[in-house]
């Protein structure tokens, strides 16, 4: 039983954790890098974020970028 328990409240922890991780990030798409990141710094600006830093970006026929928000 103190194993089930144990499972049951570690799933918990984890998927609490994620969800506030998760709600700190954005994505934008552009036809350009700068395009994209105008985008982001957009959101960032509308969810009154400090700052933020680009996590991944990639390019396939036009660019797709996330970053996290640091408020």
């Amino acid at each position: 039983m103190k194993m089930l328990t144990t499972l049951v409240t570690a799933a918990t922890l984890s998927a609490l954790s994620f969800g506030a991780f998760a709600a700190d990030m954005v994505s934008a798409t552009g036809s350009t890098l700068d395009s994209a990141q105008a985008h982001i710094a957009a959101q960032a600006k509308a969810e009154g974020a400090s700052s933020y830093t680009i996590t991944s970006a990639r390019t396939d026929n036009g660019v797709y970028m996330t970053a996290q928000l640091h408020k």
